[in-house]
């Protein structure tokens, strides 16, 4: 199969308020795109519209592209090294002047993915049988995550703290796995949410799993706080990477940040001598390089953008069903929305949508909150209009 050609670089761009043509669609059929060639592994049906997995249907930054291109036109695509001073200095070049946080390079590691961090993290911090708390709903790959290893979810509901820190003093609990911001309410915690959370942990010895990969998503007035800015030296680690806010997941490459040297230097070999993993996807390192560096003014209005479309959602829900009270997420482009209000049932609601309005809506149930939906509108907005619109069709021949 051989990918067709986007809409590439050099293309007509939008009007001012688009100025990268976030409007304009990108054909991403036969690319062995998992949200559009392959839908109907998770809903039986082919050539779905969907709405599904959380990546998001833009080109990324002209910048990141260039980026790329150049280091293909060197031609020579050899082993290479991650603990050089472009990669780290770029990171912490962003931390400092998108999230006002000092970073130390030598806290920085490299993985080739955010859940494989999770999962070497888990091994560090944990033993089989321990308990590994985490707020529902639930980002999916956690609960299987956790299970494979062994270790024991403890869920705690996402406003409930009394729970959380009846959770966190179980003698066998190891692992607070947070997620911030949330998926996938798209909930930004508060400095005195973190600060509440590290204090617990710090009192029951718990240690502090981060993933933070939505950080660059929070919508004004919320601002991201990252964990690297609330503590020194400690058993906590940031998980994450450039792959959700520029679009870079198929580069396959994220890093971490872990505060105790101890856990980093048992990291690093696991990495190096147990998983021979050590030399990085090179146009990862490209694509976060030039992200970071560069990549600000798209950033900013792929932000704006997808605000907008969480408005128009907003809007649309507020006219058909003003009951369900819906406001857009504080991060991200996820609506996670409500539907308990209106009585529905999950399983005759999918059917109307994926048989008769023929879109894939993520179903609440797979986050641990039946009653709910995920609609990922990080598209253009003539196809986040389709998703509500199907939605609210659907809806209003059920309720």
């Amino acid at each position: 199969m051989t990918p067709p050609h986007s809409a590439s670089s050099g293309r007509p761009r939008g009007a001012a308020q688009d100025p990268y043509g976030f409007g304009i669609p990108v054909d991403r059929h036969g690319t062995w795109c998992t949200q559009w060639d392959y839908v109907e592994d998770r809903f039986g049906v082919p050539g779905l519209l969907p709405f599904t997995i959380s990546d998001m249907d833009f080109e990324t930054a002209p910048e990141v592209l260039a980026a790329l291109r150049g280091r293909l036109d060197h031609g020579v695509l050899g082993y290479s090294r991650w603990r050089q001073d472009d990669f780290l200095s770029a990171i912490v070049h962003w931390y400092a002047t998108r999230h006002a946080t000092a970073l130390d390079p030598e806290q920085i590691v490299y993985a080739p993915s955010v859940v494989y961090q999770l999962s070497q993290l888990l091994r560090l911090w944990s033993r089989p049988g321990d308990g590994v708390v985490s707020h529902t709903p639930m980002y999916d790959a956690f609960p299987k995550t956790v299970a494979a290893h062994g270790r024991r979810l403890r869920e705690c509901p996402l406003d409930d703290w009394a729970e959380l820190e009846r959770l966190l003093a179980l003698p066998d609990t190891a692992v607070l796995l947070l997620c911030s911001p949330h998926n996938p309410t798209g909930r930004v915690w508060s400095a005195d949410d973190l600060d509440r959370m590290a204090r617990l942990c710090a009192r029951h010895g718990v240690a502090v799993i981060s993933d933070e990969i939505h950080s660059d998503l929070a919508h004004a007035p919320h601002v991201h706080r990252p964990w690297a800015g609330l503590c020194g030296e400690g058993r906590w680690a940031v998980i994450t990477s450039a792959s959700k806010s520029f679009n870079i997941p198929a580069l396959t490459g994220s890093y971490g940040i872990i505060g105790d040297p101890e856990s980093r230097a048992a990291y690093l070999r696991q990495l190096k001598e147990a998983d021979g993993l050590s030399s990085p996807a090179v146009l990862s390192l490209v694509g976060h390089i030039a992200a970071y560096r560069e990549g600000a003014s798209w950033l900013d209005s792929l932000r704006a953008y997808l605000a907008a479309n969480l408005a128009m959602v907003a809007d649309r829900l507020h006219k058909e069903f003003p009951q369900l009270g819906w406001a857009p997420p504080q991060a991200g482009y996820l609506a996670w929305i409500d539907l308990r209000e209106l009585g529905v049932d999950d399983g005759t609601l999918q059917r109307e949508l994926v048989e008769v309005e023929k879109v894939a809506i993520m179903p609440g149930a797979a986050y641990g909150s039946p009653g709910w939906v995920r609609l990922n509108v990080g598209c253009p907005r003539s196809k986040a209009e389709a998703g509500v619109d199907a939605l609210v069709r659907a809806l209003l021949r059920l309720a």
